[in-house]
């Protein structure tokens, strides 16, 4: 493996994509994100977020492919993964991706039995600034579980709409302090958010 490592640290990071050992492959797709711009590491990466066995070498690769507009179609091929860790990454990289077409599975994940995933569904949401995703977000924000709700906050802070900003207010007497505490920060009355 140490020699795996000095390669994949020499810019030989594609060639170790399939590696007998899960953490040389995690290593290696991290070593991918620089070289996402040729088509033949997206492919290898595309491929390890579809069929490797380790579900963190999936979720590396679909974090990483969302840092590329090419990566949509692989990402969006894996969005139903049964990895809770999958499907958080698919979310995450829906919100790095930017496109509306991962709306209605971003919100029907706000639902996802995974805390992590309904939270990165919620971020990407918000990162995607669609208004069909708002009323979802007004009411994750008033009856979620706490952390949904602190998410949905910062969700809206992207929305321009006097329901959104209704809604901050309203938090600021939320019975979360964290939640409370993104209100605040939102509506610039002191305090900072440790949540993001």
């Amino acid at each position: 493996m140490h020699q795996a490592l000095i390669e994949i640290a020499g810019g030989r990071g594609p060639a170790y994509l399939g590696d007998k050992d899960s953490t040389v492959r995690r290593l290696a797709v991290s070593a991918c994100v620089a070289l996402l711009c040729q088509p033949e590491v997206r492919a290898g990466l595309a491929e390890r977020a579809g069929q490797d066995p380790d579900e963190r070498v999936r979720a590396e690769a679909i974090e990483a492919l969302g840092g590329h507009a090419e990566g949509w179609a692989p990402v969006w091929q894996q969005r139903d993964d049964r990895s809770a860790i999958v499907r958080e990454a698919v979310a995450t990289a829906f919100g790095e991706l930017r496109r509306s077409e991962a709306v209605p599975w971003l919100i029907a994940a706000t639902g996802d039995a995974d805390l992590a995933v309904a939270e990165a569904a919620v971020a990407a949401l918000g990162a995607l600034e669609d208004r069909q995703a708002l009323p979802l977000l007004l009411a994750l924000s008033e009856r979620a579980r706490p952390q949904v709700r602190r998410r949905s906050l910062v969700a809206l802070t992207a929305f321009d709409d006097p329901a959104a900003q209704l809604a901050l207010q309203k938090a600021l007497d939320d019975r979360n302090p964290m939640v409370r505490e993104v209100a605040e920060a939102a509506l610039g009355r002191g305090g900072k958010t440790s949540c993001c």
